[in-house]
């Protein structure tokens, strides 16, 4: 129905009324006929900053023509990135998280302010995926996700390596085992050209995640970055979106707890990384699903551990591409029972519709083990609690030999002093190593702490020292690592409390994370402890503010009543 508004006696259409805004639009490409169509924007995160996303200018495009093609009138905009790769183990780590809510918030400020009726939205770094899908969620407007996909390995001595192989080549170079002209080759060769990490890291983790939740069509997640089969995918995404207009299918159709429980059961399959939870919970409360740490524990005991991929596998994503990708593995898990098929994705079809046209895992492939004779009968990802604790921990515990540890603690307030004491040599077997005030508000931004996860694993210390911390780590760690603790230092949970020499046991059977203190001891220490300063102005001052809980999915908009 035409809306009249009343002007100095005279009734004016909207349509008329519009002629300024089609006025701006005709400067940009849109023709009489445009204006009859859907608007479907194109949110791309291209950038020159990291090779994750170097290409995503050239897959936009190719969306863009797909929406084109199927009837809409797409219109390409940009928001930002952060290399996780490049700024890890520096101060520019402090941006990587909050970059995901600005992620979201820029997108929700285009689709919003611009009336777009639907958009695809493609990312490449780790904080892309997250932050696309929490826009989609926010907004709920017809969308669909593309990844911009994985790196091919680099190779080195006819051996596979990539950029964690690099950071672990620190920790070879301090210990001794390589020397700086070897260390300068794994540099020279661990990145060959566009795409994200090539292991199940975050990038991957999340990719796989999100087509799990049926919010991206089925391949996505697996098909590498330089190959035609990416580009179809965003050709491919372009069209769907105008289907899912014409369905009237929204994300919140699509994005429903049993789709969450299919997401979590994939990354417990695949071995992903532990930022899979703090994600998968932002993205839950921007989609207003009741998703909790407990369900993640929940599901942990029932899904084996599959994948044979890196930090602790032998296999990159390009790999498990060729057996026969993501969409395969999933198919299988829906033969065993272990995913909901009667999710709706944005195919407009069924999860189980779409698995029913995949195809299954090549014969032969060793990158996906079967579900009766798993790497591990329950997934790698394990929610700890206890008294250094209350809110909840994450620990990764694949490829772990060691369950339980209990050591003396080595505390350190931030990560270069601890990086320090480690290439040093302070840190020895048997160790508990604490990092704190690197969580959400107190970091600020919860860093990863791969640079120093990787030189302990360099050193050989990976399974005899514990690293614990309430900031992150990257997907690409493994060892004997717990973070996300919370409640974090900065607000004076317990890990703000204890000294050294303190005994702190880990076990991630039981899953508990705490510390020999009694409660009492504990009150006595906070009555003495003072919250350090935060920063006082710009962007890292405003999310301190507003950030929530790990626990909460370290989101900028939880506000309770």
């Amino acid at each position: 129905m035409t809306k009249d508004l009343r002007i100095r006696s005279h009734v004016i259409s909207e349509d008329v009324l519009r002629a300024p805004n089609r006025a701006m639009l005709r400067a940009v490409g849109f023709k009489d006929e445009d204006f009859k169509k859907p608007m479907i924007g194109i949110a791309s995160t291209w950038s020159e900053v990291t090779p994750c996303n170097i290409h995503i200018n050239e897959l936009a495009v190719k969306a863009k023509e797909g929406a084109r093609e199927a009837g809409g009138a797409p219109l390409i905009f940009n928001t930002i990135t952060v290399s996780d790769g490049i700024s890890m183990g520096t101060e520019g780590m402090r941006y990587s998280l909050p970059s995901r809510d600005l992620i979201a918030d820029s997108i929700e400020t285009v689709v919003g302010g611009e009336s777009l009726d639907g958009f695809v939205a493609i990312g490449g770094c780790d904080k892309n995926m997250p932050g696309c899908l929490m826009a989609i969620a926010r907004m709920n407007l017809p969308a669909v996700f593309v990844y911009g996909g994985t790196i091919k390995p680099g190779k080195l001595k006819g051996k596979d390596i990539d950029i964690v192989s690099a950071f672990e080549g620190v920790g070879q170079y301090n210990n001794g085992t390589i020397n700086k002209e070897e260390l300068h080759h794994i540099e020279c060769n661990a990145c060959p050209g566009s795409g994200s990490c090539g292991g199940m890291y975050t990038a991957n983790t999340m990719a796989s995640a999100i087509e799990a939740m049926g919010m991206s069509l089925p391949g996505s997640a697996s098909n590498p970055a330089e190959t035609d089969e990416k580009r179809n995918d965003c050709l491919d995404a372009g069209k769907a979106v105008y289907r899912l207009l014409e369905q009237d299918i929204r994300p919140r159709d699509i994005l429903t707890k049993k789709a969450f429980e299919n997401a979590i059961t994939v990354v417990m399959a695949l071995g992903g990384s532990t930022n899979a939870i703090l994600h998968l919970m932002a993205i839950a409360h921007a989609a207003e699903v009741d998703l909790s740490l407990e369900d993640f524990n929940r599901l942990q005991k029932q899904v084996p551990h599959l994948a044979d991929l890196k930090p602790s596998g032998k296999y990159v994503m390009q790999d498990l591409h060729e057996a026969g990708g993501v969409s395969a593995v999933m198919k299988m898990l829906l033969a065993e029972g272990l995913l909901h098929g009667d999710c709706l994705t944005v195919t407009g079809k069924t999860l189980a519709e779409n698995l029913a046209e995949s195809p299954d895992l090549k014969e032969g492939q060793k990158v996906i083990y079967p579900l009766n004779q798993p790497l591990k009968e329950q997934g790698p990802l394990v929610v700890l609690k206890g008294n250094l604790a209350p809110n909840g921990a994450v620990a990764k515990v694949s490829g772990l030999k060691v369950k339980r540890m209990t050591g003396p603690v080595k505390v350190f307030d931030d990560e270069a002093s601890a990086t320090l004491a480690v290439t040093n040599g302070e840190i020895k077997e048997g160790d508990v190593l604490v990092i704190r005030y690197e969580g959400p508000k107190g970091g600020p931004g919860m860093p990863e702490m791969l640079s120093i996860s990787a030189i302990l694993v360099g050193k050989g210390l990976g399974e005899s020292v514990a690293l614990l911390t309430d900031g992150r780590f990257s997907g690409g760690t493994h060892g004997l690592v717990v973070g996300h603790i919370a409640p974090e230092a900065q607000v004076g949970g317990p890990i703000a409390l204890i000294r050294n020499g303190d005994l702190v046991t880990i076990d991630s059977e039981e899953q508990v994370l705490s510390v020999d203190l009694s409660e009492q001891e504990l009150k006595a220490r906070k009555l003495e402890w003072t919250a350090p300063p935060m920063l006082a102005r710009g962007t890292l001052a405003k999310y301190t503010r507003l950030v929530s809980c790990s626990s909460k999915g370290a989101v900028t908009d939880y506000f309770e009543d």
